[in-house]
């Protein structure tokens, strides 16, 4: 891999410089294959968390003046000191996030079209005429114009540590608001990293903060009435208890999914058995869309069934930095312990293993990409989310069926359906409880700029540049 140690950083950027002072404690970063310390983090004092809310929102009162012009010139200058550093940023998200290296590559690529996109959108983004000429508004004009909320308070998690950050940082920047972004404690160092760049820039101190903390650091940040937006992305457990806890202010929650495939009769199944096997096993299922459960219409599903089982045994396990791995470590040795207990207890209940269903390499978090059939709705690897290398495998006899069993979910974020029929498309798209339905491909399908984000349990709100850029500004309306 390409030496990415120019871009570590062991501090905080707090008010537009480093700080390498804390509380006692530290976190400690490590290579989530070879295990080795990668970087130690100061955890933030409280006397810091107030300095950094007070520059933040001195930050603001200039930042907020400044042209869209100039922020988009922020935005694009941004991109391409980037760019220059695109493959060590992919080494650094390799090591830090445990994370493929050829995903990792496509990661930076995404946070390109992040920021280009948000350079873009900056431009043209701002309020409407209102219509007005009748009733008391006869000769009237009216119009809305968009005005930055103020301080957003951000945090991202490890699976994506620097696109995820920056769908939150890029919308900011285009719109006049400052941030300050809690980054994973397993993977904060592609964020810092990002920091070095801000550096580089003339955007004011304070703009951006990017620092790590403890819980009551955290929960004092949160519930601060000068932060204007919360915006979150991580399980659900964290993000429904921070929003209890935020108060007043707008919260934004992207929060966690058991993303559903349904395969009828007239899909190419060869195709959607490899897709599947990719959208579930694809960085370990550390996805929040990761393909987890797979429902196919009967009359094909042993066909089906036979070549997604061909297609998940030729997945490569192993070193992430190598380029032909598909499944790698998992984040942490605590969640190989639960995938492979969820795992045993499928069995032990009934449950038929098709393809994995072992760890592979337990010093490094390896588990095999793992697939179930004969499970039932009770079982944690149906009911719950797995974010890990499992996927269920079921059959269905009407495709009706199938979208009740979709829907018989705490969760909606995406799903995908594969299908050659028009009017099941339609179907799925009017009765899936999910944030977006995806025809013929897997849920993982994300495009940067789209509306994302779920219902149920898997959030509130949409993230995609646009949207967020209308969650953190306010319409303001002018008649005269």
């Amino acid at each position: 891999m390409t030496d990415f140690r120019h871009l570590l950083a062991e501090a905080n950027w707090i008010a537009g410089k480093w700080s390498n002072s804390g509380t006692s404690r530290f976190i400690t970063v490590f290579h989530k294959w070879t295990q080795q310390p990668l970087a130690q983090i100061p955890l933030a004092t409280p006397k810091q968390m107030e300095e950094v809310i007070v520059a933040s929102e001195t930050a603001f009162e200039e930042f907020r003046q400044w042209s869209a012009q100039d922020r988009a010139r922020i935005l694009h200058q941004l991109a391409d000191l980037l760019e220059k550093e695109e493959e060590p940023f992919a080494s650094l998200i390799c090591a830090e996030a445990g994370k493929p290296i050829s995903y990792a590559r496509g990661e930076v690529a995404r946070c390109l079209v992040t920021l280009r996109t948000a350079a873009a959108e900056t431009l043209r983004f701002d309020g409407e005429k209102v219509p007005m000429d009748f009733a008391a508004g006869v000769g009237k004009t009216a119009f809305t114009r968009r005005f930055p909320k103020g301080p957003i308070a951000c945090i991202s998690p490890f699976n994506f540590p620097l696109n995820l950050a920056l769908h939150k940082i890029a919308p900011a920047l285009a719109t006049g608001c400052s941030v300050i972004l809690k980054p994973s404690p397993y993977a904060p160092l592609s964020s810092l990293a990002f920091a070095k760049l801000v550096e580089q820039t003339d955007l004011p101190a304070g703009a951006l903060n990017v620092l790590l903390c403890d819980i009551p650091e955290a929960e004092h940040w949160i519930k601060d009435e000068r932060m204007k937006v919360l915006s979150f992305t991580g399980s659900p457990a964290i993000g429904w208890m921070l929003k209890a806890k935020a108060g007043k202010k707008p919260v934004i929650l992207e929060l966690g999914g058991n993303a559903a495939v349904i395969v009828d009769e007239t899909a190419d199944l060869a195709h959607t058995a490899k897709r599947c096997a990719l959208g579930a096993f694809l960085y370990a299922g550390q996805i929040c869309i990761s393909t987890q459960r797979i429902y196919v219409e009967q009359s094909v599903f042993k066909q089906f069934q036979e070549l997604l089982v061909k297609e998940t045994r030729a997945l490569l396990s192993g070193d992430p930095s190598g380029e032909k791995i598909t499944n790698g470590p998992l984040i942490h040795q605590v969640h190989l312990k639960r995938i492979s207990d969820w795992v045993d207890h499928a069995v032990e209940q009934g449950a038929k293993v098709l393809a994995g269903g072992s760890v592979l390499d337990e010093e490094r978090n390896l588990y095999a990409p793992t697939l179930l059939t004969q499970t039932q709705p009770h079982m944690e690897v149906v009911r719950e989310e797995a974010f890990g290398p499992v996927a269920i495998l079921e059959p269905y006899e009407h495709f009706s069926e199938a979208i009740t069993t979709v829907n018989d979910s705490k969760f909606g974020l995406q799903a995908g359906v594969f299908t050659q029929r028009i009017d099941r498309m339609q179907e799925a798209h009017a009765k899936l409880e999910v944030g977006a339905v995806i025809v013929n491909e897997v849920p993982g399908f994300r495009v940067d700029s789209m509306p994302y984000g779920g219902v149920k349990e898997s959030g509130l709100g949409r993230e995609g540049i646009r949207y967020t850029m209308e969650d953190y500004t306010e319409p303001r309306l002018l008649v005269f």
